[in-house]
């Protein structure tokens, strides 16, 4: 299908992930996905879009918890804390790694929306962690139900089981929804370039959750909030 539409596929095979934490991403997604997936349809992952939403909008509690000097974003010491109250047992590189990963402005903090990738992350790369997974979920029981559903929708799309998703995987997924449509084309390539946030033409889980949290509005509620703020001083 990819041919059809000129689509030069980017070669997988043997790229190395840029960083150790994208490599356990990329690890643990393999694993997840090797387990298949109870997504039928990419439509199937739309119309979870609201009950998502709602989640997500719940993690501001949260936020605003470990946003301890109330400016509207988290910085180093604050994550540091933040780990600790969770009781999730990193590392201080790993800990940095998940700082330099989330914090995509480069601002040194990281915003609501990075915030919740950097919980999905943290949820993903916990498997290996059984015992910090039992207190992670207690204290943020209602998420996990939010973050298994974000596993398997990148699992339905990640066709290979390879850590990835594709140009080609991405058109495979539309096509299952939408067969026989002319625009199931362009659907595909417009929401692989809302995930592709390096243009390399391979999207990792990171950039995946990303694009998740702009497709739901949460980016755009930031925004409003931002707004209200500064008419109300």
């Amino acid at each position: 299908m990819g041919g059809a539409l000129g689509i030069v596929e980017s070669p997988k095979r043997g790229y190395l992930p840029e960083t150790k934490l994208e490599a356990k991403m990329v690890e643990s997604m393999q694993k997840r996905a090797s387990q298949g997936t109870v997504m039928k349809s990419f439509n199937t992952i739309i119309l979870k879009f609201p009950k998502i939403d709602q989640s997500f909008r719940k993690c501001k509690a949260i936020f605003e918890e470990f946003d301890e000097d109330k400016n509207g974003v988290i910085d180093h010491s604050e994550l540091k804390h933040c780990f600790r109250k969770l009781e999730v047992s990193f590392s201080e590189e790993e800990i940095e790694d998940f700082f330099k990963a989330c914090d995509i402005n480069e601002d040194s903090g990281m915003k609501f929306n990075e915030f919740i990738v950097l919980l999905c992350l943290v949820y993903l790369l916990q498997d290996d962690q059984s015992a910090s997974e039992v207190k992670f979920r207690m204290r943020l029981p209602n998420l996990e139900a939010t973050f298994e559903t974000l596993v398997d929708a990148f699992a339905f799309l990640d066709k290979n089981k390879d850590g990835y998703v594709s140009k080609t995987e991405m058109i495979q997924a539309i096509n299952e929804t939408n067969s026989g449509e002319r625009s199931s084309g362009r659907i595909a390539m417009k929401r692989f370039e809302e995930m592709d946030w390096d243009n390399n033409g391979m999207v990792n889980f990171k950039e995946f959750l990303f694009a998740f949290t702009s497709w739901v509005g949460i980016n755009e509620a930031e925004d409003e909030d931002e707004d209200e703020d500064e008419e109300n001083t």
